[in-house]
């Protein structure tokens, strides 16, 4: 039985899709190679079947920091820190990169997915790539309002709020480099600081939002009064 699962009729199923894996406290545990993933009879498969891929799909370079991870592997450290699961982080990022000026190459994809990413072992069809791709859209969706809530409403102080970007920022980072995104630490440093000034712009904004005509809890001042 492969680790990759057949295309899932409904999202809900990635969730039974989780095997026993190894727990993963580390970042990296991901890339870590399995010695059992392949077997000599499917990288010969592999290897027979390769001059026929497209161009494309043959110098698709991301997600080789990965080769030898299992789909149960990633898809629970994934599981353990965002919403979404290994199968859609996988075909987002492929409708992202397949896409041309009439839209995404899902046959393609789907057709050619176990070639593109080293955890995903089996074939899709267009309308299970079209599914996981609107998942990941509703997700990111989802958590993108729940986290924009929690810190508009005062629920965290400024301190808090700056520990809960630094983890988020790191999980998000190490992802990007795992699909092969180089990021120098200049590049790091300057977009922590972009996240900074607007997380600190959400702040000022949501204060305003909350305690509209009203005096501030902090200076004592009244937000709604003319300056």
């Amino acid at each position: 039985m492969s680790n990759d699962p057949s295309p899932p009729e409904r999202d809900t199923e990635d969730s039974n899709e989780m095997g026993e894996a190894d727990e993963m406290n580390e970042p990296n545990g991901i890339s870590d190679t399995d010695e059992n993933t392949e077997s000599s009879a499917q990288g010969a498969e592999s290897a027979d079947s390769a001059p026929e891929l497209p161009p494309d799909v043959q110098k698709y370079a991301r997600f080789k920091k990965m080769d030898g991870a299992e789909y149960d592997r990633v898809n629970e450290f994934l599981r353990d820190r965002t919403y979404i699961t290994a199968r859609e982080w996988a075909i987002a990022r492929l409708c992202a990169d397949f896409r041309t000026e009439t839209g995404v190459e899902m046959t393609k994809i789907g057709n050619n997915l176990p070639y593109l990413i080293p955890f995903m072992t089996d074939t899709y069809t267009p309308q299970a790539v079209n599914q996981a791709r609107s998942a990941f859209e509703d997700k990111v969706r989802k958590a993108g309002a729940t986290f924009l809530y929690g810190a508009m409403s005062g629920f965290f102080t400024a301190e808090e709020l700056d520990d809960v970007m630094y983890e988020v920022t790191e999980v998000a980072k190490f992802l990007l480099e795992v699909e092969g995104v180089d990021l120098s630490v200049d590049d790091e440093l300057a977009a922590e600081d972009r996240i900074s000034d607007v997380m600190r712009e959400v702040r000022e904004s949501s204060e305003q939002l909350r305690h509209d005509e009203m005096e501030c809890p902090h200076c004592g001042h009244e937000i709604g009064e003319n300056e």
